[in-house]
């Protein structure tokens, strides 16, 4: 697959609940390699696209493609091994266990030996665990996360959990990583911290990003492309420059200067 390749291509999708029309239509494509940033005033529709990209909801139209496999008609489960991994707006961790251990859950679907294995442990199913403990081990290191690796995720403070939740995505493996507003609630160093960490995703880890941000300073600088919602409908699409100067972008969202 080729840099400038599509690697995620959403068409036409609509999703109603009751009497209320969340996404009426909405296409969009994300090329292989690209940050690409969906904005938009509350209630959008854009937390609704990433729910339906990642299986949680299921669209009454269209198709959403990733790597030419339909994701409307795959199981949920199976669309983490697809290599598609997410972040939440409100933080979905196992408050109880260590940021370790969060991160370890999330190698689960590499996990290929067996339960009679893994009840004798030694030998293959040591070896296995002890591959996936040296990959988690190099993720926490590149969040800058040693010093909380064996505390409890319930008492961290919440710049750092976000930065864990990232850790749990990133331990996935995934080709495209699913960013639901990852510096909502931080503080002007934490959303530094955080939007550094993004681009060395992207950069040197190779991960097409897909990113909900309100923070438009920071969307404007690091995207490559930018889809605009508002209502449901896509009502924008372009490169930074351009959105920034899109008239009905202006009066529905980004406001005079």
């Amino acid at each position: 697959m080729s840099s400038n390749a599509v690697l995620l291509d959403v068409k036409n999708v609509s999703i109603s609940f009751g009497g209320n029309t969340a996404l009426s239509d909405v296409e969009f494509s994300v090329k292989k390699g690209e940050i690409r940033a969906i904005i938009g005033p509350n209630g959008a529709g854009k937390t609704s696209m990433l729910n339906c990209i990642s299986g949680f909801y299921r669209p009454q139209k269209g198709q959403i493609l990733f790597k030419q496999t339909d994701l409307t008609q795959t199981p949920t489960h199976k669309i983490a091994p697809l290599g598609i991994a997410r972040t939440f707006q409100n933080i979905a961790l196992y408050t109880g266990l260590s940021t370790l251990d969060n991160l370890m859950a999330a190698r689960h679907i590499h996990m290929k030996q067996s339960s009679l294995s893994n009840m004798i442990y030694w030998g293959r199913a040591q070896r296995e665990e002890v591959a996936h403990r040296e990959f988690v081990e190099e993720i926490i290191d590149f969040l800058e996360i040693a010093h909380i690796r064996k505390a409890v995720v319930g008492a961290l403070p919440y710049g750092l959990r976000k930065r864990v939740e990232l850790g749990r995505a990133l331990a996935l493996e995934p080709t495209l990583l699913l960013l639901d507003e990852p510096m909502a609630g931080m503080n002007v160093e934490e959303k530094e911290d955080m939007a550094r960490f993004i681009l060395d995703i992207y950069e040197r880890r190779g991960v097409t990003v897909v990113l909900i941000e309100h923070d438009m300073g920071l969307v404007m600088d690091i995207s490559d492309r930018v889809v605009v919602l508002d209502f449901g409908r896509k009502i924008a699409d372009g490169t930074p420059d351009e959105i920034k100067n899109d008239e009905s972008v202006i009066q529905a969202y980004l406001g005079q200067a």
